[in-house]
């Protein structure tokens, strides 16, 4: 029993040394007793120098009241994503985001674990971000045309009459101030109309501000958002977030329903009282923002699966826009074919002269998963290798939209024997689909999905049954 006891322990403390995130696991009394290499490497220690001592002890900055370790084993309640900031003992600046859990063993309170995720990369960049931002604003002052937003209505183009009605509409929108959400695929041109939204309004001489609400965790996005005041949190400053960065021109406000929804709800507040308050500030700042914003999956998908507040969504919902994804837009793949050869024509002074009909009949049949992003990426690889005064060919075309064995047959009297039962068709065609939308995410079933318009799980069911 004893030999099997020291396995299991050995076994376990091999696992926690290879998470990549921070574990420090104090007993009952806050004596550490395990705190693994990526623990040690944030707080610029090495693990001997923490275990057997007391928290306290190896952190001196820390007090009962300020470390969760203590406080959790004080409690006995678990602390969840607790954004914290400190200087380690080589006095760089650390930010983590911490989950504090109590261990127990048989009714009895025996310590607690903690584990930490550095974000410090993140938030340094983000920071970086707003202080650029900021710089540019004062500057904007002096430069009145100078703003972030670089396309025109001018600049988008389409053969297609759906898109082109959404085009005229938005034109008309860009006089007012209401608030606008817009809904589009990946790689549909979301942000190319609210820019040109921007830029066509009674605002386009004011900043235009763009948040990627997907690209910050949520600890940190609350700061980026609003601001925060010095001493909110250890290591925080005065620092204006991206609302009043924006104030008196557009926020976009990308990707919203990957927004924390707890985070929404402090918008929501900001949304009706057009007043923006920093992180531990009491102080509220009135605030001039058109806010624009946009989805990747459709709002009402969004809401039944409570990403996305009701409230919210009904208070920035006032204008809608809904862009076709390129596959919808059959006109406007010939169209965007020649105009993208012309382009690149230019770009790499070449003399293309266009594409064959039976590259642009593959391409016509195509899904565009990554829809015009990844036409223009499809027209790009092929002019690398293109020769002046001809036609792109299959050959030339990338190989997940053309495969090798794609061909256009045109025959008399089809072949019957050689058709395939359809349910063994349609999975084929599934898995074909499956491995484009993986090829296109490199890998990630996350985003492959939201391409797809499938859930995560289903997909990855999908990907086993292969």
């Amino acid at each position: 029993m004893i030999t099997g006891s020291m396995e299991t322990a050995e076994t376990l403390n091999a696992i926690l040394k290879t998470i990549d995130e921070g574990i420090h696991v104090v007993d009952a009394d806050g004596i550490t007793i395990f705190y693994n290499s990526v623990a040690a490497t944030l707080d610029g220690l090495t693990p001997d120098e923490v275990h057997n001592c007391h928290v306290l002890e190896a952190f001196p900055s820390l007090t009962t009241e300020t470390s969760t370790l203590l406080k959790v084993i004080q409690t006995g309640k678990p602390i969840f994503n607790e954004h914290q900031s400190y200087t380690n003992r080589k006095g760089k600046q650390i930010d983590t985001v911490n989950s504090t859990l109590p261990l127990w063993l048989n009714g009895e309170l025996i310590g607690a674990v903690e584990v930490a995720k550095d974000l410090s990369k993140i938030k340094q960049l983000s920071e970086q971000l707003l202080d650029l931002q900021s710089k540019m604003k004062r500057l904007n002052k002096s430069h009145k045309n100078q703003t972030f937003a670089s396309y025109h209505f001018s600049d988008i183009i389409t053969n297609d009459s759906t898109l082109d009605q959404v085009k005229k509409q938005c034109e008309k929108a860009s006089q007012t101030q209401s608030p606008i959400m817009i809904y589009g695929e990946t790689g549909t041109g979301k942000e190319m109309f609210v820019q040109a939204i921007h830029n066509s309004s009674k605002r386009s001489s004011q900043p235009f501000v763009v948040q990627n609400c997907a690209a910050i965790p949520g600890p940190l996005l609350e700061g980026i958002l609003f601001g925060t005041t010095k001493g909110s949190f250890t290591g925080a400053i005065d620092r204006p977030g991206v609302f009043e960065l924006a104030d008196g021109g557009t926020l976009f406000l990308d990707e919203l329903n990957s927004m924390p929804v707890e985070l929404q709800a402090k918008l929501l507040r900001v949304v009706q009282e057009g007043v923006v308050q920093r992180v531990g500030s009491h102080v509220t700042r009135k605030i001039d923002v058109r806010i624009i914003s946009a989805l990747n999956e459709k709002p009402e998908e969004c809401m039944n699966k409570g990403s996305l507040r009701h409230d919210l969504f009904y208070r920035l919902n006032v204008v809608y826009f809904e862009l076709p994804p390129l596959r919808e837009r059959k006109r406007d793949i010939s169209f965007l074919i020649q105009y993208f050869v012309t382009h690149f024509n230019a770009v790499f002074q070449k003399k293309v002269e266009g594409i064959t009909d039976e590259a642009e009949q593959v391409l016509q049949n195509y899904s565009w998963p990554g829809n015009v992003r990844e036409l223009k990426h499809a027209i790009e690889h092929s002019m690398n290798f293109s020769e002046d005064y001809s036609l792109i060919g299959l050959e030339l075309l990338p190989k997940h939209v053309a495969p090798s064995n794609a061909t256009i047959r045109i025959e008399s009297t089809p072949d019957l024997s050689t058709v395939p039962p359809l349910r063994k068709a349609l999975g084929d065609y599934e898995q074909q689909i499956i491995q484009m939308a993986l090829k296109q995410t490199s890998g990630n079933i996350l985003q492959a999905a939201k391409i797809l318009g499938v859930p995560r799980q289903t997909l990855q069911y999908k990907i086993k049954q292969r």
